[in-house]
């Protein structure tokens, strides 16, 4: 049986082999976190207004959109949730296991732009030392900002 499987599989050919395994795998999405921090270390939080109440307070987070660099997305996400702009450094996460989403995450540096928040997402943006995050901070998000760099 796995000999004619695998004879099948090599005469179909590459865009029907591609259509096979687009149909009976799973589709991810990407979300992408940028761990800002400013020249004093200290990290950027936004209050996010669509995140639960009891853990608004999170890194700048989206999703990658179809075939952008996920340093890119880092990059656009500050940008558009804040105003700032950001060179992206090393990654620091790359996870799976949340149904159908990958997480990754990069440090990121303040490099330039004025804070103006995009109300339509963010209630409130501030930045903040390391060692006295506010309440509410999303759990997975504090490793990220508490682990040395």
């Amino acid at each position: 049986m796995h000999r004619f499987v695998a004879r099948l599989w090599k005469s179909l050919r590459g865009p029907v082999q591609w259509r096979v395994l687009w149909l009976t795998r799973a589709k991810f999405m990407v979300g992408v976190t940028g761990v800002v921090r400013d020249g004093e270390g200290r990290v950027l939080l936004l209050r996010h207004r669509m995140w639960p109440e009891d853990r608004q307070w999170g890194l700048p987070t989206g999703f990658a959109v179809r075939g952008e660099e996920f340093t890119g997305t880092v990059v656009r996400e500050v940008k558009e949730e804040t105003g700032l702009d950001v060179e992206v450094g090393r990654l620091v996460r790359l996870t799976s296991g949340y149904r159908l989403r990958v997480e990754v995450a990069y440090e990121a540096v303040l490099v330039g732009g004025t804070l103006r928040v995009d109300p339509f997402e963010i209630l409130e943006a501030r930045w903040f030392a390391p060692d006295d995050l506010p309440p509410h901070t999303q759990p997975a998000h504090v490793p990220l900002i508490t682990t040395p760099t």
